[in-house]
């Protein structure tokens, strides 16, 4: 190793160099304005709604076709397929009201995260598939672990930006 001497410390030079490339964040401060944006009431809005609109949707459309979404469920294999249909429109709306209001933003994700991660082992189990089902199965499971990850995108944003307002940071 080259930057180990014989008895296997590093140089302090090479060990500040090291902790300057794998250990300190390297970014530049946006501009002022892009800053403004960011810290924007409006943007943390849209954000939280552009997050939500699938859940907001997907609820609203099983509450308004709610045959259909019994239909949906019975086809998961899910029984009694009424029950778990009102199951998922309440999860689905409660907790996109939730994430909307900026109210336990934690809890409406972490239970939307869940939703996701059951409906991957449930309806889009592609390592049970073959062909073409499986591939689109597969490309709906990458599509929900995006989603999970910006859901926990928007619990921790939500998180700091209330310790923020709480100590005025």
């Amino acid at each position: 190793m080259a930057f180990l001497p014989r008895n296997g410390a590093p140089h302090q030079e090479e060990r500040r160099i090291m902790e300057q490339i794998f250990m300190k964040p390297r970014h530049a401060a946006p501009p002022r304005v892009i800053d403004a944006i960011l810290q924007s009431g409006w943007l943390w809005l849209l954000a939280r709604i552009c997050v939500i609109f699938v859940f907001a949707a997907s609820g609203t459309a099983k509450l308004i076709d709610f045959d259909g979404g019994v239909a949906e469920m019975a086809a998961a294999g899910l029984s009694p397929a009424w029950l778990f249909n009102i199951l998922v429109v309440a999860t689905l709306l409660i907790s996109a009201v939730l994430v909307l209001l900026d109210l336990a933003v934690w809890l409406a994700s972490g239970a939307l995260s869940v939703f996701l991660v059951l409906t991957i082992l449930v309806v889009h189990s592609f390592w049970n598939m073959e062909g073409p089902k499986a591939q689109i199965s597969m490309f709906f499971v990458l599509e929900h672990i995006t989603v999970i990850g910006g859901l926990m995108a928007v619990a921790i944003a939500s998180r700091l930006r209330r310790l923020i307002r709480e100590t005025g940071a």
